[in-house]
């Protein structure tokens, strides 16, 4: 087995990536870095945000920076949170446990996934409030409505509808792993788990996950589904859970000015401007080329979030600078976890802080709400213009 380094030795989300693929088995972390198709979008939507370039600006007193923003009615101390992500506890077991109370501890929102190996009411709990629910519209509509009355009962305020996964894309390394959920054991499987025991071990230990939300619902069979079919979700759903949900409703997953302005029309109170991370539309557009013309459809004053490709702070204040209110993190914290557990998802979320920070600073700015277009570089040599 590969000898892992301690998280003082991750430097950034590159180094995170680099231990987790040598400390997880290659079935789990091709899960979590594998996209949909050829799998380019995933890295397209990386390089799209690395192509907008930023102005410094200098003599400027910066010496006192504040990241804390306010989305919704939530007064936040920095300007990112936790995706929504299913089965985070195959990254490393109590990882849910470990987002929950990273983001009581930094104040800051974490989505608790229908999927999550934690119940939905252990999470809001762990996080001290600070859990938004996520969920999807399968099948079984009744099992959606419980859990909404679930997350309404114990305190949720916020829902996030994730809709663009209608069918569930095909993802090769997972298909040439064998990755199933629950889990097939096959020779080939048996080989990748037994060559990475540590996380084979400490998995064992702690117990198989399970989806929670599934196991403990009252309506539904008890079974996550995976590939099942949300073919069904259209509008007349949105209205549903529109009527249903009476708190704080996120439409995530859209990735066209059309679609935002009738989802914004219908009642939804911000749109999650997403491709999924690149593991959907394998042809479709990296999602920050679609945050400006979203932001333009839907007019400066509604709420937008943005989520796919971030890696760095400095992607954060990109994000900000293009429209977004608000931005999400996925990977970079499931490789983190993979690569050290608690430790790793401490060092990287303390990463993303100061290189936030760093970025507010040299582009002249004290405060990330003053965050604007006009930071974004307008001209450089060879007249490419962002």
């Amino acid at each position: 087995m590969s000898k892992v380094l301690p998280s003082n030795k991750i430097y950034s989300i590159k180094e995170a990536i680099q231990l987790s693929k040598k400390r997880l088995p290659k079935l789990v972390f091709d899960f979590i870095d594998g996209a949909s198709g050829d799998e380019k979008l995933s890295e397209i939507n990386s390089l799209a945000l690395d192509q907008i370039r930023l102005e410094p600006r200098v003599l400027r007193n910066v010496e006192k920076r504040s990241l804390k923003k306010k989305f919704f009615d939530y007064q936040f101390d920095y300007p990112f949170g936790f995706a929504p992500m299913g089965m985070t506890n195959l990254s490393w077991p109590g990882a849910d446990i470990m987002l929950a109370k990273e983001s009581a501890k930094n104040n800051i929102p974490t989505c608790v996934s229908m999927a999550s190996t934690t119940t939905l009411e252990k999470m809001y709990e762990l996080s001290e409030g600070r859990s938004w629910m996520q969920l999807y519209i399968f099948q079984d509509e009744n099992f959606v409505m419980e859990l909404i009355e679930r997350a309404e009962k114990t305190g949720y305020q916020t829902l996030i509808l994730t809709v663009d996964v209608p069918v569930l894309s095909r993802r090769t390394r997972d298909d040439k792993n064998g990755f199933a959920y629950p889990f097939k054991i096959g020779p080939k499987q048996f080989f990748d788990f037994a060559t990475h025991p540590t996380w084979s071990l400490t998995t064992l230990f702690k117990g198989i996950p399970k989806p929670m939300n599934y196991v403990t619902s009252k309506s539904g069979d008890g079974i996550f589904k995976r590939k099942e079919s949300r073919g069904s979700t259209d509008f007349e759903t949105l209205k549903r859970v529109r009527d249903k949900w009476k708190g704080k409703l996120i439409v995530k997953g859209v990735m066209s000015p059309k679609d935002s302005i009738k989802i914004k029309d219908a009642g939804a109170d911000a749109i999650q401007v997403s491709n999924h991370g690149g593991r959907q539309l394998d042809s479709a557009t990296a999602a920050i080329n679609i945050l400006p013309l979203i932001r333009k459809a839907v007019g400066e004053q509604f709420p937008l979030i943005f989520d796919s490709g971030i890696r760095s702070g400095s992607d954060i204040v990109r994000a900000l600078a293009l429209g977004a209110d608000y931005t999400m993190i996925g990977r970079p914290v499931m490789y983190a976890m993979g690569a050290d557990g608690e430790k790793g998802l401490k060092r990287i979320v303390e990463i993303l802080k100061e290189e936030t920070s760093t970025t507010l600073g040299l582009v002249g700015l004290n405060d990330i709400n003053d965050i604007s277009s006009e930071i974004v570089a307008k001209e450089v040599i060879g007249n490419t213009k962002y």
